[in-house]
C-alpha cells in the first residue's frame, strides 16, 4: 500500500498538461508541413543520395592558390566592413528611438508604477516606425538600394542600417523594461534628471545584456552581407555566386570555411566581453 502511494506521489502533476500541450502542437504542424510539401522521405533515397554526394564531391579540396586567396582575403575585409558599418549607422537609429518608445524612462511609470495615457500614446507612432523598418527583410532593401546606388557594398550598409535599426530598437527597449527599476526611481525622487536616471539607474543593470544582442546581431549582420552578396551587395556572398555560377566548388569550399571561422570569432568575441562585463 505505501509502496503504490509512494508511486502516485512521484507523478509528475504537469504530465498530462505537458502531453496535452504537445498533441495540440504536432496537430497545428501537420497543416504546415502538408503545405509546404515536406517530405523527409526524400532525402534518403538512393538516386537523391547519389546526386547529392557527387555534387559535395566537388566541394573537394578546397581552393587554396594565392591569387584566389587573394581575392577572398579583399572579399572577407568588404563583408566586415559592411556588416559593422550597417550596424553602427543602426544603432545610430536605434538608440534614440529605443529611448523614445521605452517605458524605462516614463517618470510616472517609474514612481507611480502608471503610465501617463498621453506619454503612453505619443510612443505608438515610435514603435510603429520600428515594426515599419523591421518588417522589410533586408535583401528586399539590398534590391532596391542596388538600383538606386549601384552595385556593391553600399547596398548593402544601407540594407543593414534599415533593418537592424528597427530590430535594435525593439529588443533595447525590452531590455530596458526588464532590468531592475528601483535605481531609477531612487534617482528620480532624488531630483536626478531622466538621461541621468538612464545611464545610473538602468544602463548598468542592462550593458551586459545590450552588449550581448549587439554581437548577436553583428554576427547576423555578416551572415546577411554574403547573402544581400547574391544580389550585387558585393563581398562574400558575391563571390559565392561567382563561383557557383562557374562550378568552382573548391572556391565555394574555401568561403565557406572562411564564413565559418568569421562566426567562430563573433562567437568568441561575444563571450570574452560578456565575461568582462559581468
Amino acid at each position: 500500500m505505501s509502496l503504490a502511494l509512494a508511486r502516485s506521489d512521484n507523478r509528475d502533476p504537469a504530465a498530462a498538461p505537458r502531453l496535452l500541450i504537445t498533441i495540440t502542437l504536432l496537430v497545428l504542424l501537420w497543416p504546415g508541413l502538408l503545405l509546404t510539401e515536406f517530405n523527409l522521405v526524400m532525402l534518403f533515397d538512393p538516386a537523391n543520395l547519389g546526386t547529392f554526394g557527387r555534387f559535395l564531391s566537388g566541394f573537394w579540396p578546397p581552393d587554396l592558390s594565392p591569387g584566389f586567396l587573394r581575392l577572398l582575403g579583399t572579399a572577407t575585409l568588404e563583408t566586415l566592413a559592411m556588416a559593422t558599418a550597417g550596424l553602427a549607422l543602426a544603432l545610430l537609429v536605434a538608440v534614440p528611438l529605443s529611448l523614445l518608445s521605452s517605458r524605462a524612462l516614463s517618470v510616472s511609470a517609474l514612481l507611480n508604477g502608471q503610465t501617463n495615457s498621453w506619454r503612453s500614446a505619443a510612443r505608438y507612432p515610435v514603435r510603429l516606425l520600428l515594426i515599419i523598418l523591421r518588417s522589410i527583410p533586408e535583401i528586399v532593401w539590398a534590391l532596391l538600394f542596388v538600383r538606386a546606388v549601384g552595385l556593391g557594398p553600399t547596398a548593402g550598409v544601407l540594407a543593414i542600417a534599415i533593418t537592424y535599426s528597427g530590430m535594435l530598437g525593439k529588443v533595447y527597449a525590452e531590455i530596458y523594461e526588464s532590468v531592475d527599476q528601483r535605481p531609477a526611481r531612487a534617482l528620480l525622487q532624488a531630483g536626478s534628471s531622466r538621461l541621468a536616471a538612464f545611464f545610473y539607474g538602468i544602463l548598468p543593470g542592462a550593458v551586459q545584456e545590450l552588449t550581448s544582442y549587439t554581437l548577436y546581431r553583428w554576427e547576423c549582420a555578416v551572415r546577411a552581407s554574403v547573402i544581400m552578396g547574391f544580389v550585387g551587395a558585393g563581398g562574400l556572398g558575391q563571390m559565392i555566386d561567382l563561383s557557383i555560377r562557374m562550378l568552382a566548388g573548391g572556391e565555394v569550399a574555401s568561403i565557406l570555411l572562411t564564413f565559418l571561422v568569421l562566426v567562430l570569432l563573433a562567437d568568441q568575441l561575444s563571450t570574452l566581453l560578456r565575461r568582462r562585463l559581468a
